[in-house]
């Protein structure tokens, strides 16, 4: 689903969200749905077989700093389908190279019919992040939209200063990539058979040249006759002695 699949009264009521949620602290250790098919979320709620099951979730992206390794990890990897990304979450780390196999990852398994989490350890900064880039180029939103969206469903998130330029400049990235494959393109046969006729109009052109520099200056149709005389008589004074 796109922007222009909305209208601007259906788009405005996607990125306000629900409005009759009451938020209170403990709802950060929850994951909340951003949108359908789609949760957000801390790794606690990763932990709870019986949550995930509630929820019908089939897949979820464990998003985790190295160092988290030894305790965020997929607990249940037998019961759900899991993408593991390691990032650093610090203002240097580069979210937009990893960004397109965890878009990839939450495609394919909406499309499939399923339902999918996106956590890292707290769900405030790292995961969120990823999630607001998904929105922003699921609806065609602007990176502001995009994250007030996100804002209004998991109230707690909060990405930091480097991960906001990066989504900043990822709206650039996607609106210019779905520019390029909206463009029209020329059909390769088309395109051969206009080259095949841009050759033959330059052959035709060139034998034209040729023609004209075979051709004399200054044609004649009868050689003048005191030139032909010059040539063929013979010299008067030769038999004079």
């Amino acid at each position: 689903m796109f922007n222009g699949d909305l209208t601007e009264e259906q788009l405005k009521t996607v990125i306000q969200g629900p409005g009759d949620v009451e938020w209170k602290y403990e709802m950060r250790r929850e994951c909340q749905e951003i949108l359908p098919g789609l949760l957000l979320g801390p790794f606690v709620a990763s932990k709870s077989l019986e949550t995930l099951r509630s929820l019908n979730i089939t897949h979820i992206v464990c998003i985790r700093d190295q160092k988290e390794a030894f305790s965020v990890k997929p607990r249940f990897p037998d019961q759900f389908m899991y993408l593991v990304l390691d990032v650093e979450d610090n203002e240097e780390q580069n979210l937009i190279r990893l960004f397109p196999s965890a878009k990839g990852f939450i495609d394919t398994a909406i499309a499939n019919g399923g339902r999918v989490l996106v956590h890292c350890n707290g769900g405030i900064s790292l995961s969120p992040a990823f999630v607001v880039m998904f929105v922003m180029q699921h609806y065609g939103l602007s990176w502001e939209d995009a994250l007030h969206m996100v804002q209004n469903r998991r109230y707690c998130i909060s990405p930091n200063g480097g991960f906001l330029t990066q989504i900043k400049e990822y709206e650039a990235i996607y609106r210019a990539n779905r520019a390029v494959s909206s463009y029209p393109t020329m059909p390769r046969n088309v395109s051969r058979r206009k080259r095949e006729e841009d050759d033959e109009e330059e052959g035709d052109s060139m034998s034209d040249r040729d023609d004209d520099r075979k051709r004399p200056l200054v044609e004649h149709d009868h050689a003048p006759s005191s030139y032909s005389s010059v040539v063929d008589d013979p010299d008067p004074y030769a038999m004079e002695s």
